[in-house]
Parts: structure tokens; sequence; C-alpha cells
């Protein structure tokens, strides 16, 4: 255990800090979720904390699931509490196995980011306005005003998350004029405040100009769609296939 003023940093960087390929993916990652705040290596910094968090995550699934027999005992625990963990998080549904921990992406942890769940949830017009709520204390989670737009937001908090009570974007917020004192009587300007607010409708005026669409998946040139029937063949046998747990090793039992 290291002394607690000098604690050791929890993510990494890249090995190589020159890749084209990789500062072009950072970038267009930045603008999606808009990471940082648009000064110095802050966006990029944010990402590489997302991946360490998944590296973790897929280290001790590949541990778990390179375990010949981790259906009881300890490594059975251990294997349930990192799937419940991240089912908590939102990043596994229900009935999810430890094989769905290697398909998890950065782009999942990100999208799980309360910044990006505030714009998903339609309390902000864009990325970037999602972070400037935030810190400018807006946004809350039941009364507990949230101020960090990286801080992973569970399931249960999710349904919690709105505009703070002592917000002029929230519903029930009360003028802060001096001729009404608070009471928002007919003198006051409450027709600027909660659902009137001018960010409000703006938001609002964004979300019904929107057009949303479905992208279509592009087969590969010279290959075609599966039929149905192909499908379900194929379904059935990836559930029949052996899975790493009943494997059995020479000279072991399964």
């Amino acid at each position: 255990m290291g002394h607690p003023r000098f604690s050791k940093r929890r993510w990494q960087g890249p090995k190589h800090p020159w890749m084209s390929e990789r500062i072009i993916e950072e970038k267009q990652l930045i603008v999606n979720y808009g990471l940082g705040n648009g000064k110095g290596i802050g966006g990029h910094r944010e990402i590489w904390k997302a991946r360490s968090k998944l590296r973790r995550w897929r280290q001790n699934a590949m541990k778990l699931i390179g375990r010949v027999d981790s259906t009881e005992g300890h490594f059975a625990r251990e294997k349930q509490d990192l799937i419940n963990s991240l089912q908590r998080r939102g990043l596994l549904g229900e009935g999810a196995q430890i094989d769905d921990v290697l398909r998890l992406k950065v782009d999942h942890v990100l999208a799980r980011r309360l910044q990006s769940q505030v714009y998903f949830k339609g309390l902000a017009s864009s990325m970037s306005q999602a972070r400037q709520l935030l810190v400018h204390n807006h946004i809350s989670i039941g009364d507990q005003v949230m101020t960090v737009p990286s801080y992973i937001i569970t399931s249960i908090e999710e349904e919690r998350l709105n505009y703070h009570p002592a917000s002029l974007l929230h519903d029930d917020a009360k003028c802060r004029c001096k001729k009404c004192g608070g009471k928002s009587d007919k003198s006051c300007n409450k027709d600027t405040i909660g659902s009137n607010h001018p960010i409000r409708m703006s938001i609002e005026e964004r979300r019904l100009t929107a057009e949303y669409g479905e992208d279509e998946l592009e087969m590969p040139a010279g290959q075609e769609a599966p039929e149905q029937d192909d499908v379900a063949i194929i379904a059935e046998a990836a559930a029949a296939a052996p899975s790493a747990e009943d494997t059995t090793v020479a000279g072991g039992e399964a």
C-alpha cells in the first residue's frame, strides 16, 4: 500500500504516442462524446481512462474463463460478482454470461458516462451542452448535485437523473427576481423558468426538428444475406457447441 498522498495512477496511456490510426480514432470519439474541455489532451486522457477500465474487466473475465472448473466455489462467486457489477453499470443486460464481457468496447464505457447519459436522456441538446450543464450545477441524481462528467452512472441512478431542484431549468423551479421574492406571482418573470426557460425551449426545438434514421447494415461485396433456415441452423449449432467450462483436459476432469 502506497502513501495516500502519492496514490498510484489507475489508468495507462498508449505505449506509442504517435500512431495515426489511434489518433484519428480518438479524435472521432472526442467529437462523438464531447470529451475534454477543448484544451490539451484532456479528451484523449478520458479515452485512456475508459480503456484502462475496460482492460481490467477483460483481464478478470479471461482469467475466469481460463479456469477449468469455475462453476462452483470461489471462482463461481467471483464470476457472478463481475457480471453483477457490469450489469449495475448498465454495460451488460439480464442473462449475460462471462463471455459477453469480452465483447465490450470503449464506446460502451463512454456511453455510460454521466455526460453521455444527460444527452441521451434529452436533458441537453448536445454532448458539449451536457458537459456545460454538469459543471454549472444544473444536473443532479435525486437531490445530489453532480459535477463530474466522467462519472460512470448505474442503472438505478439513471432513473433518478434530472435537473437539480435549485436549477432554473427544473420543472418546479422558483423565480429568483426581487419582485416576487421566490413566490412566482404575476409580476415576476416566471415565463422564463422551468419548461419555458430559453435553454429548455431550444433543447425541445432541436429534439422536434431532429431526423432519426436506421442505418442499414451492408453485406460485404459478393456475399448474400443468409436465409432464415440457415440462421436457425447456425443458432442451434452455437447453442450445442461446448463452452470453456465443458472442455476436458487430457489427464484431468472437466
